[in-house]
């Protein structure tokens, strides 16, 4: 059997990370069997559709390295991948229901069917259309008229991938709505249809669908199509652990995110395992490691907490990956856009050679504006940094000029200005001064970029240049 599994989101706006692990799993089977991943835009909800959507998603999926096998852009024989473009599909379908009486034309105005809703609630009973459907039923296909399912409530079983076996009484069961009034069939339908037509072998999809299973299950019967393997996904839950992950608990789109300098690699890895794990103690998975290593039975059937924390932990390791692994070039590549404004007519090698020394201090590519703008203008001289830092505090105004001023001397006597040559020039003025390398090295960073940290002291020295650093240091020391 091939494997084809799906990814079939709405175009209703931004794409959070619920939806885009909702695509990672789909994938990650897909690769590892060797079979085929369906992008389908599921767009008949007309009221929420968002212009734009759907590149937006077409767009993060390419950016996280999610190639789809069908679908929009790359075509495919199973087309139309739009829902909006199979709606003579759906009306076939329906009519096949319709003549089977199996479905029926509902002209019962929503006044009414609130009417029904407001009942049962007083008299504290579930609502169940079923109970109220018309008495005299028309099975003529009409357009501009609501369709309905004509349920067969029983008891029902079947086995979830990730919940184990379900079993349901036929007060789950109830005449769900088909096509709209519109003539756009309704989710509850058109999934169905689809999938069916699609040759989908795995439907995974959020767990909050796990009570409509059972419709879902009355109409595969009633068409007469094979139920796939029904794969339910816990939900990602808020920090707390109390509830499901909303935009009120911190929660951002992926695209925020991806401004914000988290790489997709880590995005990816992140994602994957929220909700899954292989057993082991690795945290740290390439997109490759993660398809060899994927299976459904290790997807945790309890939600998982989502913690930021630890995506900018896992982010700031993909961060040194790359540079480690890859080169400097692969990560400079990542940061064009992150740099702060001062440094746009910088050259590329100079910028590179920021990068090296910066880098493995990086938890997102956005720090890289903060932290590396006193590479690319004078600093504004911030006498209280000096006098508040805790190693500097002790000393008087005329012992800190006095170091600098020794500083100066000693680091204008270099003739090849390297880290090397640095680094030994430091530790010789450590046992002339007779200063602590937190008291000497605190005040010789703070002076040169009057930033809360840097990188070693020798090598920001280094790239910033003999002349600049002696500059500074010479200001500084007239500024006291």
């Amino acid at each position: 059997m091939e494997i084809v599994t799906r990814f079939a989101p709405s175009p209703t706006g931004y794409i959070h990370i619920g939806n885009v692990r909702s695509a990672i799993y789909p994938y990650l089977l897909a690769r590892q069997k060797d079979g085929k991943m369906i992008l389908r835009i599921e767009d008949t909800d007309r009221e929420r559709y968002v212009e734009g959507a759907t590149e937006l998603i077409e767009d993060t999926l390419k950016w996280l390295g999610l190639e789809w096998d069908e679908g929009p852009i790359v075509g495919g024989e199973h087309g139309p991948y739009f829902q909006t473009e199979r709606l003579e599909i759906y009306h076939e379908w329906v009519k096949k229901l319709l003549a089977e009486k199996r479905a029926y034309v509902d002209p019962t105005p929503a006044e009414k069917i609130d009417e029904y809703r407001k009942k049962c609630t007083a008299e504290k009973k579930p609502f169940l259309y079923r109970n109220f459907r018309p008495e005299n039923l028309d099975f003529e296909f009409k357009e501009g008229v609501p369709i309905r399912f004509l349920s067969d409530p029983k008891d029902r079983t079947w086995t979830d991938v990730v919940m184990g076996d379900m079993h349901v009484g036929p007060e789950t069961q109830d005449d769900i709505i088909l096509i709209k009034k519109d003539g756009f069939p309704t989710y509850n339908f058109a999934h169905i249809v689809d999938d069916a037509l699609m040759g989908v072998t795995h439907v995974m999809r959020g767990v909050e669908y796990l009570p409509s299973t059972p419709n879902y299950l009355a109409l595969y019967e009633a068409l007469g199509l094979k139920v796939p393997y029904l794969v339910s996904l816990p939900h990602i839950l808020a920090p707390t652990g109390n509830k499901k992950l909303g935009k009120r608990d911190g929660a951002k789109s992926v695209t925020e995110y991806r401004e914000e300098g988290i790489l997709a690699e880590a995005m990816l890895n992140y994602l994957a395992n929220l909700g899954w794990n292989d057993g082991t103690e690795q945290e740290i998975y390439t997109k490759d490691e993660l398809i060899a290593k994927f299976s459904l039975e290790k997807i945790q059937n309890s939600g998982a907490r989502y913690d930021e924390t630890k995506l900018l932990w896992m982010n700031g390791q993909w961060i040194r990956k790359i540079f480690d692994e890859q080169g400097a070039h692969a990560l400079y590549d990542r940061t064009i856009g992150f740099w702060p404004e001062v440094a746009k007519d910088a050259s590329e090698d100079y910028k590179l050679k920021v990068l090296s020394i910066i880098y493995d201090r990086l938890k997102t590519l956005s720090d890289l504006n903060e932290m590396t703008t006193y590479f690319f203008e004078d600093p504004k001289i911030d006498m209280e940094m000096l006098k508040e830092n805790k190693f500097l505090k002790k000393l008087s105004e005329a012992e800190l000029e006095d170091l600098l001023k020794q500083t100066i001397s000693a680091l204008s006597e270099i003739k090849d200005w390297d880290e090397n040559n640095l680094q030994d020039c430091l530790n010789n003025l450590l046992e002339k001064t007779e200063k602590k390398p937190a008291e000497l090295f605190s005040l010789i960073r703070i002076a040169v970029s009057f930033a809360p940290f840097s990188p070693a002291l020798n090598l920001t020295l280094e790239t910033l240049g003999r002349d600049i650093s002696l500059a500074r240091l010479n200001a500084v020391a007239r500024s006291i």
